[in-house]
């Protein structure tokens, strides 16, 4: 009787520390998220295409409107120095800001300091900045930085995008670490000094390398640790990213949140434009490429989050990208089949991980 008494328990202690791997006990009580997300940085280019959308009644509704009602309370936009178009330009950038604003959003601006993309791969200074002196870079950075912050005045504010290997190449490439340091530093006391509660992210794309990085830059007074998770470039291993984000949290002392993240709803396209993301071989085998899976996704993502110790959120990025150029488009969308609006335009169940 003690033997099978013993064995009953042992079932039960496993079978319980089995049910909390990875977070997936649903008895769990939920953190209060400060940060529910959304990038809709094409929204304005989508509005001017006139495009309707609706909401997941099927009712037709504006896209923030829609993400307001669903639960989202943070709509992230990115910001671009001199772009070639109005799009992610400041005007643009701040009217979007203040519209958010609103309707109660608070307001993340992911600052690129470029003219155009910046990621791990690209981190192109502005062109009025490229015969700058690291002196005068810095000024300028300091100015730039400070204006934002007066004129939109964003509770959120990432200084770089994805910045892995630095920023503002060549002087702030990470390979150069003093000046990089001093780039970032600049924009930190412009922030400092203009508003004390805009809180200060630093963005790296990954986890499995964030150690490092976050090492790197232990000096500086930032606020808030952001990471970009996508199973395509960073690994289908969702133990390891909850690992990680847990020791970045606890080693830095940090708030952390995952600042991009999103996944499809189908393998099909809407337009004539390649997708980056399109066959399983991209995503993760436990999770279909459906709206269901998307969704069921999206919950584990939040459900990471919400078992890391400083976990503070989570961003959708591109839930917006529909194909809005049109079915025909070779430049239209890379990204429809992750958007959070199916093809007819009609809000995915996704949509429900915000509430």
């Amino acid at each position: 009787m003690k033997i099978l008494k013993f064995i009953l328990i042992f079932a039960f202690f496993f079978y319980s520390c089995s049910k909390n791997e990875l977070g997936n006990d649903p008895k769990i009580e939920e953190n209060n998220l400060q940060i529910k997300g959304a990038d809709i940085s094409f929204l304005p280019e989508i509005r001017q295409t006139n495009i309707v959308l609706k909401n997941r009644n099927n009712q037709i509704e504006d896209p923030l409107h829609t993400l307001k009602a669903e639960g989202v309370n943070t709509i992230r936009l990115r910001l671009w120095k001199n772009p070639s178009t109005n799009n992610s330009s400041f005007e643009t950038v701040k009217q979007l800001s203040e519209e958010a604003k609103s309707l109660g959003l608070k307001v993340l601006l992911t600052v690129h300091y470029s003219d155009t993309w910046a990621d791990p791969a690209n981190q192109i200074k502005p062109s009025l900045w490229n015969s700058l002196s690291i002196s005068n870079l810095k000024d300028s950075v300091y100015n730039y930085t400070k204006k934002i912050v007066n004129e939109i005045n964003p509770e959120y504010l990432q200084i770089g995008n994805e910045i892995n290997n630095g920023l503002l190449w060549p002087e702030g490439n990470v390979n150069n670490l003093p000046q990089m340091l001093e780039l970032l530093q600049s924009g930190i006391n412009a922030v400092r000094e203009t508003n004390v509660s805009t809180k200060i992210i630093l963005h790296f794309a990954g986890h499995a390398n964030a150690n490092w990085f976050f090492s790197q830059v232990n000096s500086l007074n930032y606020d808030i640790i952001g990471i970009s998770y996508y199973p395509k470039w960073h690994g289908k291993d969702l133990n390891a990213l909850q690992e990680n984000l847990i020791t970045l949290s606890t080693t830095f002392n940090k708030p952390i949140f995952i600042a991009e993240t999103s996944y499809g709803f189908t393998t099909s396209y809407n337009d004539w434009t390649n997708n980056i993301m399109y066959d399983q071989n991209d995503y993760l085998p436990q999770f279909s490429i459906s709206s269901d899976g998307q969704k069921e996704y999206m919950t584990e993502i939040k459900n990471i989050i919400n078992h890391v110790p400083k976990g503070i959120g989570f961003c959708y990025w591109g839930g917006e990208w529909i194909s809005y150029k049109g079915p025909q488009s070779t430049n239209g969308s890379t990204w429809e089949n992750q958007a959070m609006w199916d093809f007819t335009n009609k809000a995915l169940p996704v949509m429900q991980i915000f509430n």
